[in-house]
C-alpha cells in the first residue's frame, strides 16, 4: 500500500494511474490517525465513515480525487460536522454547522476527502494550541513542546505523517507560526487570493487569510490552485496569476533582490541564538543560488504605529467573536464561559469605541504602507517566521494568574508573522533550520503583494538544494 510520506500530489497520481484506490488511501490516513491521535491531540472530531462513503462513491474528478485531508475547526466549516471553535460552549451544546463555507466546496471539488478537524485554541485566538475545550496538541517532534497556533492541531498531523495536506487560517500568524514549530510548510497567500464566503467578506480586520499547510511546496502550490479565487459578492478581488501556481514549482526564480532580518520588529532584542542561525544559514544558501542578499535594517518593521493599533484592533475582535457566537447560540456568552486570555480581550473591548477601532485601523493601514514600499528595492524580505524554536506547553494557558502578561509574551511571539497579516502580502514559512535541540525552525520569505508566484519559485528553489522531506520527528507514521 501507498507510503504515509507521499505528499499530496503523489498520492493523487497513484489514483489518477489505477495503482491504488481512495479507499485505501483513507484507510492508511484512518490508520495512522487511529495510532497517532493518542499522544498529539491533534484531531478533535472524526468522520471516518463518511469519508469511507466518499471514497467509495463517485468523486469530483479534481487534481486531489481520492487524497485524504483534515480540515480545521476554525472559520471553515462543513455541513453535519461539528463545529466547536476551541470553544467550551461550543463543545458543550454539540454544536454543527448546518452549511458548507465556499472553501470546503472548493476542496470537495478538487477531490479531497475530510477525514476531520483539527484541534485549535479557543476562538484561534492565541498562538498555542491548548484549548480548554479539548487540551493541549502535542508536537511532534517532543510531546512536551507547542505545537504553535492556531493551525496547532493540523500542523502536528501533517508533520507526524497522518495526512499529506491540512487546512488552516492565519490572522496573526497561525499557518505560519505552527509551520514553524512543527516542521512544515506554510504559505499565507494575498489577501483575498482565496475566500472567505459566504460567511464573511473581511474577518477579523483585513487580517485573514485561507489555505493549506504541506510537507512539500508543490503540494502547496497546486492546492492554492485547486482553492484560489474570489466568490460571489466578495468586497475584494484580486488579480489572477500569469499561469498556474504548480507551474512555478522548479521554475527558474532569476536573480532575486533578497534582504534578511533576524532583529524583533517589537525593539525586543535578537532573535533566539539558533534562529538567527537558520536564518544566516538560508541567507548564504540563497547568495550560492546565485541571488543577491543582504542584511537590511527594514526600519519600516520598527514603525510603532502597528503596536500601538493592535490592543483595539484584536480586543473588537475578540469581543464580536464572542458576541456572534451568543447570537448564533441563541443566548448571550458570559465571560465566564470563555478562557482568561480572552475574558482579558473582552474587558479591554469595552473601552474601544468604534471610532477608536477605525483610527486603529487607519494607524494600522498607514503603518503598511511603509512596509510594502520597502519592497521597491527588493524582491523577497527573508526572516524569521518565530523567534525562538518551539516552547515548552504550559507557557501561554488558560490557567495563568496574570492574562494580560500571557497577552504580552504572545504578541512578542508573532513580532516577524503578525505584519503581514497587515500588509496582505504573501509569505511563506518553510522548514529549513534546526535547533541544537532537534525543534525545526521555519524561515520565512515575504514577498510583494500578489507575488505568491515568486515565493514558490523561491521555496521550491531551496527545498531541492537543502531538502527537509526525509526529517521525520520522533511521534510519526511508519
Amino acid at each position: 500500500m501507498s507510503d504515509g510520506w507521499l505528499d499530496a500530489t503523489a498520492q493523487a497520481e497513484l489514483v489518477r494511474s489505477g495503482e491504488v484506490k481512495p479507499l485505501e488511501l483513507v484507510e492508511d490516513a484512518i490508520a495512522r490517525i487511529e495510532s497517532l491521535n493518542p499522544q498529539l491531540n491533534a484531531v478533535v472530531h472524526t468522520n471516518f465513515e463518511r469519508a469511507r462513503h466518499a471514497a467509495r462513491g463517485e468523486l469530483p474528478d479534481g487534481p486531489f480525487r481520492g487524497v485524504p485531508f483534515l480540515i480545521k475547526d476554525a472559520v471553515c466549516h462543513e455541513a453535519g460536522e461539528p463545529y466547536h471553535f476551541g470553544m467550551q460552549v461550543l463543545k458543550d451544546l454539540a454544536w454543527k454547522a448546518d452549511t458548507d463555507t465556499w472553501l470546503v466546496e472548493r476542496y470537495r471539488t478538487a477531490g479531497f476527502i475530510s477525514l476531520g478537524r483539527t484541534n485549535t485554541p479557543e476562538m484561534a485566538s492565541t498562538v498555542t494550541t491548548e484549548p480548554v475545550a479539548y487540551g493541549a496538541a502535542h508536537n511532534p517532534w517532543d510531546l512536551t513542546r507547542s505545537t504553535g497556533g492556531s493551525s496547532g492541531g493540523a500542523a502536528a498531523a501533517v508533520a507526524s505523517g497522518m495526512v499529506a495536506a491540512a487546512h488552516g487560517n492565519d490572522m496573526g500568524g497561525s499557518i505560519r507560526f505552527p509551520a514553524s514549530l512543527c516542521g512544515a510548510v506554510g504559505l499565507k497567500p494575498t489577501r483575498a487570493r482565496t475566500t472567505l464566503g459566504p460567511d464573511f467578506g473581511e474577518l477579523w480586520g483585513p487580517t485573514a487569510h485561507e489555505h493549506v499547510l504541506t510537507r512539500t511546496v508543490r503540494d502547496t502550490a497546486a492546492i492554492l490552485d485547486a482553492a484560489a479565487g474570489a466568490g460571489v459578492g466578495d468586497p475584494y478581488e484580486i488579480a489572477p496569476p500569469a499561469r498556474p501556481y504548480a507551474r512555478e514549482v522548479g521554475a527558474d526564480p532569476g536573480r532575486l533582490r533578497i534582504g534578511f532580518r533576524t532583529l524583533r520588529c517589537d525593539g525586543t532584542g535578537e532573535s533566539h541564538a539558533d534562529v538567527v542561525t537558520a536564518v544566516q544559514n538560508a541567507a548564504k544558501l540563497c547568495e550560492s543560488l546565485g541571488h543577491h542578499v543582504t542584511q537590511e535594517a527594514v526600519p519600516a518593521l520598527d514603525d510603532a504605529r502597528l503596536g500601538d493599533a493592535l490592543p483595539a484592533l484584536w480586543a473588537g475582535v475578540i469581543a464580536r467573536e464572542v458576541q456572534r457566537w451568543g447570537e448564533i447560540i441563541g443566548r448571550p456568552i458570559e465571560s465566564s464561559e470563555i478562557e482568561p486570555l480572552n475574558q482579558q480581550l473582552v474587558a479591554l473591548s469595552e473601552s474601544v469605541s468604534a471610532t477608536g477601532y477605525l483610527a486603529a485601523l487607519e494607524g494600522m493601514q498607514n503603518w503598511a504602507r511603509g512596509v510594502a514600499a520597502w519592497f521597491a528595492d527588493f524582491d523577497v524580505l527573508m526572516l524569521p517566521t518565530v523567534p525562538e524554536p518551539a516552547f515548552p506547553l504550559g507557557r501561554i494557558n488558560a490557567a495563568a494568574p496574570e492574562p494580560f502578561l500571557q497577552l504580552l509574551d504572545a504578541g512578542a511571539l508573532i513580532t516577524f508573522t503578525l505584519p503581514f497579516n497587515a500588509t496582505g502580502q504573501p509569505a511563506i514559512s518553510v522548514p529549513l533550520g534546526m535547533s541544537r535541540d532537534g525543534l525545526p525552525i521555519g524561515v520565512q520569505l515575504i514577498a510583494p503583494f500578489g507575488r505568491e508566484d515568486v515565493l514558490i519559485r523561491l521555496a521550491s528553489q531551496l527545498e531541492a538544494a537543502e531538502p527537509w522531506a526525509g526529517r521525520r520527528p520522533p511521534v510519526s507514521a511508519a
